[in-house]
């Protein structure tokens, strides 16, 4: 039923397209499509080997008679390597039915499952695989070539596993791959099996086990003799520390695998295929001049061949983007001939279909774009590659929406949106749902629009960190291709038309999106699910006395919803662009930062208290809460809320003030005084490249005089050392005051020890090892002289990971690092107040803000302001 409604739908789409290409040509103006990044051509799929290097040494005397005994195997092999898997489906069927070696039968169903999954037929390679590894089961003396079978087919298993969301059996079955290779000395198959286990636990949040696998995986091929498996392994490597966000370690070992190609006589595909990975290392760290170079050189090294055009590609991407518009020009033409020659693949659809996104972005190529989308759409329908398929109407259904011509770009859209549906490609389906929704909306359309924002939504929630943990055929960019879902979903929901106030229910729901934004958001900082198991429903805190706020940063205002204590959500909005929201936040932090009060900080900080407060004033101090919540959104989580400003007075004194990356993440308990008991480390002295804090001397002792404290200074803050302490003794609090750095890039978001920078990661797991051993969670952690990372306008997104990961119920963190007598006295007080009264750790903060901004010498926010507490405000 579907084909036969997919198979109308096509030809209707082949006569449009024509049209459309008609209008293309007279001229009909076309507007840009929103911004798109380049493919990343170099994909980092799980290990299949499908094409494993076997030498008869490796599996016994008779390893190659099977292998090669069959042209029809042979044939299959070829189309695979080809991306035409349909084609190689055919020929294998066939070749199953011809075999009747058992080995080699399962060898083949083990191939038929990988073709399947990528064909999105997951039914289909389930069933396979399960009978290649029962025909390997049933087989009662297991010879050393039907054992190296099995590893690839558990290599298999573990590649279907992790692509369905489920990482540890993935893990688990790669691990049983691992084994045999090493009992069969197959260090091909070992480094395969090692770098597959170390993306199943970067899924499942085990980043030290992750990155000790990796290094393992290093040594490996340091040992090499092989060369090419030495290139090629360290290639693998370094795309999958990109893909989990270790770009520096990424980009260092695919140097290693350059060097080694270049100082051997190899095949210049592979030292293309390296210097295009390189070239998407150094564009994922924002080195756009690195990344044209590396391109340059893997196209000029590269025969014309898939891997020169992607990386041309990619070039045209960087030059639009970095104002080159004559150069992207001229390469567009250097490219064409290349790419007409080029063989149906999938690799060349989404090449096509990735020049079409770019060729967009110069404004005068609308026609190209047409034609190289319906190019694609009819090779990937020649193949019978569905998600290919996809892509290409999907794309070309975002061009229709931009003439714009709502009709044929509503019917491509739903076509893209089934085939998406029909191979159960959620990653994929998502984005023609969105589409449909903008569409919809577009032509007023505001119920069904919603609906299919809902749709949408509901199927990024299913996804989580799928869309970071595994490979994707498009690349991935959050930003672009994930957060505006969220936020058009709001914006539709808290403007249901234009007469009408949004319902109760519409409000809850856009506060579950919008909290539903902050932690996927924190998912993209982790590459992956970092916060499964945490979450408690909102309806379950007691909040009798707290205010909670959700300021909500749209292209045109800025809405915002209010929950009181057992009352209705409230909702108001301020007529205010995101822009200007930008930068006065960004202004408003710089003035914050200056050692005296300015009228220019006054006027912005009384800006925002306008935005966020004054439009419910009156109901807050009518509902007598002591605390405001804020969930903060976009720019504004680099400025202290406690330093708005109403006129007269500063937020802080008139209430307590916490912040939370979302209600649903966390289950806020009071803090016992009674078991306050501090595990306190600092660095005072120079070390690695920082200068030296001599006021942490002065505010150690003042934690210590307030509260019990483990002490561990300078030499002695070793990570090891605070890993030792954290495991074995029962502490609530947990302070380090050290330079430490927040920033958007979770490589790059650490805290100093002694020995070296704890990465936000290794804190985590280090925090977090004492779960095993002792049942007292860490009530507090406090990070003292941290800052967020300079020119980082999404930097605030580390401190809310760090505050997560860290498993601690509250953070209290500085926005900037206070080297001098303010920073000591201001925890001193903190300390104090949470000693000696009964009561919340937002109300011992704001006293000790307030300890200082009634100081003369120390009233200028600067001083007092950079402090804010994340998490649980009880």
């Amino acid at each position: 039923m579907l084909d036969s409604q997919i198979t109308k739908k096509q030809q209707r789409f082949w006569r449009k397209a024509l049209a459309f290409l008609l209008c293309m040509l007279i001229g009909m103006s076309l507007t840009l499509m929103p911004e798109f990044r380049p493919v990343t051509a170099s994909s980092v799929p799980p290990f299949s080997f499908i094409f494993p290097l076997l030498q008869a040494k490796e599996i016994g005397d008779n390893s190659t008679q099977y292998l090669s005994n069959s042209n029809l195997i042979q044939q299959g092999r070829e189309l695979y390597q080809a991306e035409r898997y349909a084609e190689a489906v055919n020929i294998w069927q066939q070749a199953l039915k011809a075999e009747n070696n058992l080995s080699s039968q399962a060898m083949v169903l083990n191939y038929l499952a990988l073709a399947y999954q990528q064909l999105g037929q997951w039914q289909q390679a389930k069933e396979a695989i399960t009978s290649s590894l029962k025909l390997l089961g049933n087989k009662e003396q297991k010879t050393p070539q039907t054992k190296l079978i099995l590893a690839q087919a558990l290599n298999t298993q573990g590649s279907l596993e992790l692509a369905q969301g489920q990482a540890e059996p993935a893990l688990n079955t790669w691990q049983q791959a691992d084994a045999i290779y090493t009992e069969a000395g197959y260090t091909q198959g070992k480094i395969g099996s090692l770098i597959n286990q170390a993306q199943a636990q970067q899924a499942l949040g085990l980043y030290l086990q992750a990155r000790k696998t990796l290094a393992d995986v290093e040594q490996l091929l340091v040992n090499q003799p092989n060369r090419q498996l030495k290139s090629t392994g360290l290639r693998s490597l370094g795309n999958v520390l990109r893909l989990v966000g270790a770009f520096g370690d990424s980009r260092q070992v695919l140097q290693q695998s350059l060097q080694v190609l270049q100082s051997a006589d190899v095949l210049t595909p592979e030292l293309s295929a390296t210097l295009l990975s390189l070239g998407n290392t150094a564009y994922a760290q924002g080195d756009t001049e690195s990344a044209l170079k590396y391109y340059e050189e893997a196209a000029t090294t590269s025969p014309a061949n898939i891997t020169q055009i992607q990386a041309q590609i990619n070039q045209i991407y960087l030059l639009i983007s970095t104002g080159q518009a004559q150069k992207a020009e001229n390469l567009w033409i250097q490219i064409q001939p290349n790419l007409a020659n080029l063989s149906p693949s999938r690799s060349s659809i989404y090449a096509r279909i990735n020049l079409a996104k770019s060729l967009v972005k110069l404004g005068i190529k609308k026609t190209e774009s047409a034609q190289l989308l319906v190019t694609a759409v009819k090779q990937a329908k020649s193949l019978n590659d569905q998600k290919a398929q996809s892509y290409a109407l999907g794309y070309l259904g975002g061009l229709y929406e931009q003439i714009p011509q709502w009709s044929n770009a509503q019917e491509l859209t739903e076509q893209a949106l089934q085939l998406a549906q029909a191979i159960n490609a959620p990653d994929v389906a998502y984005q023609w749902q969105w589409q449909l929704g903008r569409i919809l909306k577009a032509q007023g359309a505001i119920k069904l629009a919603t609906d299919a924002y809902k749709i949408a939504f509901t199927t990024l929630k299913s996804l989580r960190s799928d869309l970071v943990a595994i490979n994707t055929d498009i690349q991935f960019s959050f930003r672009e291709t994930v957060e505006p879902v969220y936020r058009e979903y709001v914006e539709l929901l808290l403007n249901p038309g234009t007469s009408t106030e949004p319902s109760q229910e519409q409000l809850k729901q856009a506060r579950q999106v919008i909290e539903s934004l902050q932690l996927a958001e924190l998912d993209n900082f982790f590459r992956s699910a970092c916060l499964e198991g945490q979450i408690v429903p909102i309806e379950q805190i007691q909040q009798s006395k707290a205010a909670v706020i959700y300021p909500i940063i749209l292209q045109d205002k800025l809405e915002v919803i209010l929950s009181l204590p057992q009352q209705a959500l409230r909702h108001y909005a301020a007529k205010v662009s995101q822009h200007e929201v930008e930068e006065v936040a960004e202004q408003l932090r710089l003035n914050l930062e200056k050692p005296y009060t300015t009228p220019e900080g006054k006027l912005l900080s009384a800006k925002v208290y306008d935005w966020l407060i004054r439009p419910v004033q009156t109901e807050l101090s009518q509902s007598q809460v002591k605390t405001l919540v804020f969930i903060l959104d976009g720019a504004l989580r680099n400025i202290p809320m406690a330093a708005l400003y109403d006129g007269k007075q500063y937020l802080l004194e008139k209430y307590s003030v916490a912040l939370t990356p979302g209600l649903e993440l966390l289950g806020p308990r009071p803090l016992q005084q009674s078991r306050l008991k501090t595990l306190v480390a600092g660095l005072a002295e120079a070390r690695h490249g920082f200068s030296s804090l001599p006021n942490v001397n002065e505010e150690l002792k003042a934690v210590e005089s307030e509260v019990p404290s483990e002490v561990l200074l300078n030499q002695t803050f070793t990570s090891a050392a605070l890993r030792q302490q954290i495991d074995s003794l029962p502490f609530s609090v947990v302070h380090l005051a050290t330079h430490g750095q927040f920033s958007s890039n979770a490589d790059e978001t650490f805290v100093l020890a002694w020995d070296k920078p704890m990465k936000v990661n290794e804190l985590k797991d280090l925090l977090r090892s004492r779960e095993k051993t002792r049942p007292e969670p860490i009530e507090l952690l406090v990070l003292s002289a941290c800052e967020t990372a300079e020119g980082d306008k999404r930097a605030a997104l580390g401190l809310a990971g760090v505050a997560i990961q860290a498993g601690a119920r509250s953070t209290l963190a500085s926005l900037w690092s206070l080297d001098d007598e303010s920073g000591a006295l201001l925890i001193g007080q903190f300390y104090k107040e949470l000693a000696t009264k009964q009561v919340t750790k937002a109300e011992a903060l704001r006293l000790a803000q307030l300890s200082l901004l009634k100081d003369p010498d120390y009233r200028h926010p600067v001083h007092w302001a950079s402090y804010v507490l994340l998490g649980n405000w009880l």
